[in-house]
């Protein structure tokens, strides 16, 4: 497609290139073209040449090199604990398997009510509608100049609507975690109901993973300036009682059997809370590696890190379908942790942790000392382990970050709620 319209010589020449849907469904569907929630997510042709892609009508789009992804930064790890009405049967904490029930259920339970500073919302304009017209300008990443785009009747999706006393809040929730979000998804809801009501519109991201519900508010400083956007409150929430103790941890390692290291490559996947998050994109239904990578935050190397690290506790497994292409599913292990409430959950992860030898020797070492080893002590540990298919020093060293990564998460479980 690139080569056919002369994309990259149009940008240069043009700064811009607009193309139509039917330009690309020669080659793929539009709305999978042009749905790429996570920078990681783009196409490596646009990330070569850091380009990003924006709607701009109903069958148009434009493509520059526009700044249009935003980081997430949490600025407060401490949980408050809310509750669900007790009368209420159809809603579950331990069973929350869409972005829809996540908001209902936050809605249900008075988290959202206590972030936005509303005694009463209603829900309202959720949905799939036109963006009328409107103008704003985006940073560009090779001059860090602002480009101009004008939107006519793009179609926007909300996924929740709140409306307050004072306020209308216009959420996004998502149920995987990543390092960063698209703007679009905050901004042109935004502008859209900027433009019909009076009342302030304020923009909520909600990301709901491992019981634990993290919402975030935004306020676009020039509501001209797609890139004007800073973050002005965050708060993490829990239906589930989320206390875990320095004695927890002690008790299950005391109690944890050592297993035998699998035939599986010992992990390279640094965050931990990726691979719960990977066990909870499965939990509901089994995934191609193709899926995986698609429609969540990672790339190709990215998710077979990260399925071979939950394989390698046990919780995944893999099969494979015509032309070996991969297939993952929770393990009858992983759907049973899965099953669990937050604190049994969270216990059996460590559990899962800590029945390999590498993962108890450095633990022990912290319950001893008080700190974790340093890295050549973690690779030491590693090299007396018999770990499966790592030679080289590099290796070794470029493992053991993973170690030190689960542990870390092991020890910010401990820690008390609100």
């Amino acid at each position: 497609m690139f080569k056919k319209y002369d994309i990259l010589s149009r940008i240069e020449a043009e700064g811009k290139f607009t193309i139509s849907a039917s330009q690309i469904k020669e080659y793929r569907e539009p709305r999978l073209m042009a749905k790429f929630d996570h920078n990681i997510n783009l196409p490596r042709i646009f990330a070569r040449n850091r380009l990003a892609i924006l709607p701009i009508s109903r069958g148009d789009y434009i493509i520059s090199h526009f700044e249009a992804y935003q980081p997430f930064s949490s600025v407060d790890t401490s949980v408050t604990r809310v509750s669900l009405p007790p009368n209420l049967q159809s809603l579950s904490a331990s069973h929350i398997p869409s972005e829809a029930i996540a908001v209902n259920c936050a809605l249900a339970s008075g988290m959202l009510a206590d972030f936005l500073e509303e005694e009463t919302l209603y829900a309202t304009v959720s949905g799939r509608m036109g963006s009328g017209q409107f103008d704003f300008t985006i940073r560009n990443l090779r001059t860090q100049c602002p480009t101009e785009v004008a939107v006519s009747n793009s179609q926007i999706e909300i996924d929740a609507a709140l409306e307050g006393v004072h306020s209308l809040s216009l959420l996004e929730a998502k149920r995987d975690l990543a390092e960063d979000f698209l703007v679009r998804q905050l901004y042109y809801p935004f502008r859209v109901w900027s433009s019909r009501v009076t009342k302030q519109v304020r923009p909520i991201f909600l990301v709901y993973s491992n019981g634990v519900f993290s919402l975030y508010e935004y306020e676009f400083q020039d509501p001209n300036a797609y890139n004007s956007l800073v973050l002005v409150k965050h708060k993490n929430y829990s239906i589930e009682d989320t206390a875990i103790g320095a004695d927890d941890l002690h008790d299950v390692a005391e109690g944890t059997q050592l297993l035998q290291e699998p035939e599986i490559p010992f992990p390279q996947a640094n965050s931990f809370e990726r691979v719960i998050n990977i066990c909870e994109l499965l939990s509901t239904q089994e995934l191609s590696r193709e899926q995986v990578t698609e429609e969540y935050a990672f790339d190709i190397r990215q998710t077979n890190y990260y399925t071979d690290a939950a394989r390698y506790l046990g919780l995944v497994e893999k099969r494979y379908e015509e032309g070996r292409k991969p297939v993952y599913s929770l393990s009858s292990r992983g759907k049973r942790i899965m099953q669990l409430s937050y604190q049994q959950r969270q216990l059996a992860f460590c559990e899962a942790i800590l029945q390999h030898r590498v993962f108890r020797e450095t633990f022990k070492l912290y319950m001893e000392n008080g700190s974790l080893p340093d890295q050549n002590t973690i690779v030491s540990i590693m090299q007396q382990s018999d770990l499966y298919q790592i030679g080289s020093m590099s290796t070794f060293v470029r493992r053991s970050t993973t170690v030190s990564g689960w542990l870390n998460w092991m020890l910010g479980l401990i820690g008390e709620e609100h």
